[in-house]
């Protein structure tokens, strides 16, 4: 499952089964809006499982996490994220599926070998993960490895 894949039938309920696209467009627009990472001009629309985005950013970070933030909605299961204007990343970043009994320490333990920068994953995906506590299984985050 690569970045711009997820698991359709987990993640946070943004929308409903009974919500049509237009619908499922509209709520996933305003759940990334309130936390944009800074995505200018954005604009989502979701077909059949698959969220759309458009917009620019300075920020390669920013796009990053709008894909998460997007991605890691139930019901969606494909981010296509080609018609947004963003500056290559520069700083290396791999992505981590969450896994069963994983924490943010465990994580940050196998990637830093130090559990306390947790704290620096849950940096890193602020917009995405609200409560350092409250990850789940199949939700795909950020991991700077600067």
């Amino acid at each position: 499952m690569g970045l711009f894949d997820f698991a359709k039938n987990i993640g946070k309920k943004i929308f409903g089964s009974n919500d049509d696209d237009e619908k499922a467009s509209e709520k996933l627009t305003r759940h990334i809006e309130e936390d944009n990472p800074g995505l200018e001009n954005l604009e989502i629309k979701v077909e059949d499982g698959v969220a759309i985005i458009k917009g620019e950013t300075e920020d390669p970070s920013a796009l990053e996490k709008v894909i998460l933030m997007a991605g890691n909605a139930m019901g969606i299961e494909e981010v296509r994220a080609d018609e947004v204007t963003a500056p290559e990343q520069t700083v290396e970043i791999q992505y981590y599926e969450i896994q069963k009994g994983d924490s943010l320490w465990k994580i940050a333990k196998t990637f830093y070998g130090d559990g306390n920068k947790y704290t620096e994953i849950f940096e890193a995906n602020r917009e995405v993960i609200k409560d350092p506590d409250l990850i789940f299984p199949g939700q795909k985050i950020r991991i700077p490895m600067d």
